[in-house]
């Protein structure tokens, strides 16, 4: 059957997952199997020791070593273990986060800071689940900051090991998915002191339990018990106290200890040799990002499919109206479809860039990028879940529907692998760094090239047409004009604010002064990144020649850029970017599109392709047990 022949739901499918779609099939059947079905009520204890039965049984068909090379026991393929991991998404997320702690975050830690004598010995046990880990990062007094971590790892020469010690209970490894009841060996980050002289955080497998499961001496754990969601997964905290490793323990891809006690690493400066380490992890933002999103798709579809079904209110005579027939509710829902496809693009744009990321550049590029999209992606859930909950009423309260399951699961994505403000703040830190360097290379001239620049957009926009018009906003070159417009403005007024700030108060007060300003450019950032690969997707679905499937992304996309121009329209009035008239405009034209994709709105749901055995909430199912 020809492309422009299927159904338009398996047109979208088709194309949303045009990367490793086997991979995917495979993963969705798997997942489909009677031995993964799921039971919102079970009790803690049960539903950790299901969560890791689910996990060898994923491991035993191969998805858990997807991205290990292949001569340790591996796929080789980093971008179908994404696949794999954002498909699993639409099952049981304490599953995922097993999944990821397994295999993406202990597994991925010996994979990229290890050396060969670490794959050969751990990778091909752990890819398929005979050694279980964890991947102790976090202390209970330091999280996002990394560097300030306390854990020592001593070295001892007279007995060629590391002496592991937690100096105080701030320093507990804490919230270590596996730590409390699975895990047998840890990645344990430390400052790692040789001769006296620490050389900053690095990476150690400490063993903590036996094959019998029993603790090891001086490792000591407690169970963090319940949490809001995620409680599928045995997190716990870990101390050590004077626990010893042998010296080929540190995973020494960047830097290595003698026998003797010479510490030599071939990146001399000890903050970028930090970076470097955290840098080859940024794996975990892409994989958290591309699960939330599914989370997403996953409340979309059954909040659009559910205000298909009910009605309420309507003529005296007649039926009553479908909820997805009221403007309010289209707005409530159709503009965060709108975004999750947006979404989508720009993430397989960033799984992409990851995948290829094989010079330093090459990765500072998709750290940025993650560091982006992991916050819009991850709050955009959060959203999305609330939303859709309030959407479905009393119904959506109920938790076989699955809105409470999914929001306290997700909740946490927003402080892990990153905290969301943190990460904007590393963005804007980032970016202002490589304007300030542009800026100095290209001196007096190159600051008078952007003004004139800006001048001449300004200038340009003062059209009496365009001012009035919000029609322009319809073409593509427009939309991505206005958000290379508002980042560009943004990102020179923090530089010169910055420039300020900073000859007065000195830098550290000064970024901090600019905080709120930070926030807003990287979110703006993020907005450009997301809308032009959105831009860019929907070309290519305009040269496959499948005009409905173009045509529905097309309407998408503009429905995507004039809620977000909405939603911020005050800065574009400040900056004189939107006129008044344009502004008055702009809810109207949203209402419109909505009202155009309304008919496509189960289509657009079908075709993320979530089958009724994953999605489970009764009333988002595409067929309706008879009780509801």
């Amino acid at each position: 059957m020809k492309n422009d022949t299927l159904p338009i739901a398996t047109q979208i499918q088709n194309f949303l997952e045009a990367d490793h779609r086997e991979t995917r099939d495979r993963m969705r059947e798997l997942l489909c199997t009677p031995q993964f079905q799921r039971d919102l009520e079970w009790p803690r204890a049960e539903h950790r020791e299901q969560v890791l039965r689910w996990t060898k049984l994923i491991a035993d068909e191969g998805f858990g070593a997807l991205g290990f090379a292949k001569e340790h026991g591996g796929g080789g393929d980093m971008g179908a273990f994404l696949a794999a991991f954002e498909t699993l998404a639409f099952h049981d997320l304490s599953l995922l986060i097993k999944f990821g702690v397994q295999f993406g975050l202990f597994g991925g830690s010996i994979h990229n800071l290890g050396t060969e004598k670490h794959h050969a010995r751990y990778l091909d046990d752990a890819g398929h689940c005979r050694l279980l880990g964890c991947f102790a990062m976090t202390e209970t007094g330091h999280g996002s900051n990394v560097a300030g971590l306390r854990t020592e790892a001593i070295y001892d020469p007279a007995s060629d090991e590391f002496v592991i010690n937690t100096p105080d209970r701030g320093a507990w490894k804490d919230y270590i998915g596996n730590a409390a009841c699975d895990a047998r060996l840890a990645t344990v980050f430390s400052q790692l002191v040789v001769g006296g002289e620490s050389h900053g955080v690095h990476a150690l497998l400490v063993p903590i339990r036996d094959e019998a499961g029993n603790l090891l001496p001086g490792v000591h754990c407690e169970d963090n018990g319940l949490k809001e969601g995620l409680n599928g997964v045995d997190n716990g905290r870990l101390a050590f106290d004077a626990v010893r490793v042998p010296r080929e323990n540190l995973l020494d891809r960047f830097a290595s200890v003698s026998a003797e006690g010479k510490y030599e690493s071939a990146i001399e400066s000890k903050n970028r040799r930090f970076f470097t380490m955290l840098g080859t992890l940024v794996g975990g933002r892409v994989s958290i990002a591309a699960s939330a999103l599914s989370a997403s798709k996953s409340a979309l579809t059954i909040a659009i499919r559910y205000a298909n079904r009910r009605r309420q209110f309507g003529p005296e005579e007649g039926p009553e109206i479908l909820l997805l027939d009221y403007p309010s509710h289209r707005r409530r829902l159709l503009p965060r479809l709108a975004r999750t496809y947006a979404m989508h693009f720009a993430l397989a744009h960033l799984g992409q860039e990851f995948v290829k990321a094989d010079t330093p550049e090459r990765q500072r590029e998709a750290e940025l990028l993650a560091a982006a999209l992991k916050p819009g992606v991850t709050w955009h859930g959060l959203d999305v879940i609330r939303a859709g909950r309030e959407a479905c009423g009393g119904q959506g309260y109920l938790a076989e529907n699955r809105f409470a399951d999914l929001h306290g699961d997700l909740d946490v994505f927003a402080t892990f692998e990153g905290d969301n403000t943190v990460l904007y703040q590393l963005v804007a830190k980032e970016r202002l760094k490589a304007f300030a360097r542009a800026m100095g290379e290209g001196g007096a001239g190159a600051m008078a090239e952007l003004i004139s620049q800006r001048v001449q957009t300004w200038l340009s926009d003062q059209n009496p047409i365009a001012r009035t018009n919000v029609s322009r906003f319809l073409d593509r070159d427009e939309q991505c004009k206005a958000f290379d417009f508002r980042e560009e403005v943004m990102l020179s007024s923090c530089a010169q604010v910055f420039r300020k700030l900073k000859s007065e108060l000195g830098a550290e007060e000064a970024v901090l002064r600019l905080q709120p300003r930070l926030l807003h450019y990287a979110r703006a950032y993020m907005e450009r990144v997301v809308h032009r690969q959105f831009s860019v997707a929907v070309e290519q679905a305009e040269a496959t020649g499948q005009q409905d499937l173009a045509t529905a992304l097309g309407e998408l996309l503009d429905l995507h850029f004039l809620s977000r121009l909405s939603e911020d329209r005050a800065w574009f009035l400040e900056n004189h970017y939107l006129s008044p008239g344009a502004s008055e405009g702009l809810e109207p034209e949203i209402d419109r599109l909505c009202r155009r994709l309304r008919p496509k709105a189960l289509r657009l749901v079908d075709g993320f392709g979530i089958p009724d055995e994953l999605l489970m909430a009764p009333i988002g199912l595409k067929e309706v047990p008879e009780d509801h």
